[in-house]
């Protein structure tokens, strides 16, 4: 997924982790990014709650990504070196595979064998954002009418995103997206313009939900889980954006006095939205980004989306990044806290997902799963913290 994205404090709970699935960007170098990454070596002793952590819990994601792993995982500096491609794994993940399933003690070991931790500052800065994302559970149906009357739409064929690398050196990382109208390349439709009608009659209709802030919400957390009338359940995930910048709306709602900037959250915008109803669309259409999506088959209920590596997320273990920086695949050590109680929230995850509003070194979105407690984090979490990247310690294999 993908997370689209806020401002200062709250504002930054609406951040979604909208999944580029299938369609990852190229990796920024870090000369086209705003902050100077630090790595500092330190021991696993250094790391605040690696003993108390359940390690198991992310060898399994981490193992499971092993599989998908190619030749562009990101990085920067030493980072992509040491880990911007499969071959800088290969040992790790080998070792990995033979650690007996659910064996905390075999999995701590292997952390310890295979990895060096270094912890992650932003220009000097070792502290940073943590944010989350879930996966909505709506109502929906696959005909319209009957309450149901707001769509997801698929990815258009009229879409073309170019990487600009191949136009000059200097924009290696960098593409736009953008159509063809004639014979000139002009920014794709905004969400005032699509939701007017511009796609109207190509037939891109996914699914229809009984809510057009559902809509909006499934756009910002990039993924969901759409309860039919028959009770069975459609999976649904990212397939393209428009290539518009995101604008929050809790900003917008914030700086028009309809909520108090210190009360903004996923929440009491929901909320908002749902009780002015004659407003909403016009609030909502403030974001251009929009965001489309397709059907995900054959992913079990207890399974999260895919994220941006390939593999489902695993909740409370995955997190999105800024893949200029860090390298889909690789195990971070994030040490914040939870946005609920105030307790220590110290544990291995791993970098499975990107988003579009995690920029910087230490800066993570925590993919916190799906159901009424992952809601709850989710739209509250935008706490500090300390994160720690594990590069692996055995030389690239060839």
């Amino acid at each position: 997924m993908m997370r689209p994205w806020m401002v200062a404090g709250a504002l930054l709970a609406l951040a979604g982790c909208v999944q580029p699935q299938g369609n990852v960007p190229p990796a920024v170098t870090a000369e086209a990014g705003k902050q100077v990454m630090g790595l500092k070596p330190v021991s696993f002793a250094e790391l605040p709650g690696w003993t108390t952590d359940h390690p198991a819990q992310a060898l399994a994601p981490f193992v499971a990504g092993c599989a998908q792993m190619g030749d562009n995982l990101g990085g920067s500096g030493e980072a992509a070196t040491r880990g911007g491609n499969a071959a800088a794994w290969r040992a790790a993940c080998t070792a990995g595979r033979a650690v007996p399933a659910g064996d905390d003690a075999a999995a701590r070991s292997f952390f310890e064998a295979q990895f060096q931790p270094y912890a992650i500052s932003g220009d000097g800065k070792e502290q940073g954002l943590f944010t989350g994302y879930y996966e909505p559970e709506v109502r929906g149906n696959r005909s319209p009418g009957a309450g149901f009357d707001a769509t997801l739409l698929q990815r258009p064929s009229d879409l073309m995103q170019v990487d600009l690398s191949a136009f000059a050196d200097d924009l290696k990382g960098r593409h736009i997206t953008g159509r063809l109208q004639n014979g000139e390349f002009v920014p794709y439709y905004d969400r005032a313009e699509i939701e007017a009608g511009a796609l109207r009659g190509k037939r891109l209709e996914l699914i229809w939900l009984a809510s057009p802030v559902d809509a909006f919400f499934l756009q910002i957390q990039g993924s969901g889980r759409v309860k039919l009338p028959d009770n069975k359940v459609m999976r649904v995930t990212y397939a393209a954006q428009n290539g518009r910048p995101y604008v929050p709306i809790g900003k917008v709602l914030a700086d028009q006095g309809a909520i108090p900037l210190d009360q903004v959250s996923m929440q009491t915008i929901r909320a908002w939205l749902e009780s002015h109803p004659g407003e909403a669309k016009a609030i909502m259409d403030r974001n251009p980004s929009y965001v489309f999506f397709r059907e995900v088959i054959g992913v079990r209920p207890d399974q999260g989306p895919p994220g941006a590596l390939g593999v489902s997320l695993t909740p409370g273990r995955s997190i999105a990044v800024d893949r200029g920086y860090l390298p889909l695949g690789a195990p971070v050590f994030v040490a914040t806290t939870d946005p609920l109680d105030g307790s220590k929230l110290q544990r291995m995850m791993v970098a499975q997902d990107l988003g579009g509003a995690i920029k910087g070194p230490v800066r993570a979105d925590i993919f916190f799963g799906w159901g009424t407690d992952a809601e709850a984090h989710a739209g509250k979490m935008r706490q500090q913290g300390n994160a720690y990247l594990l590069l692996p310690k055995a030389a690239p294999t060839s």
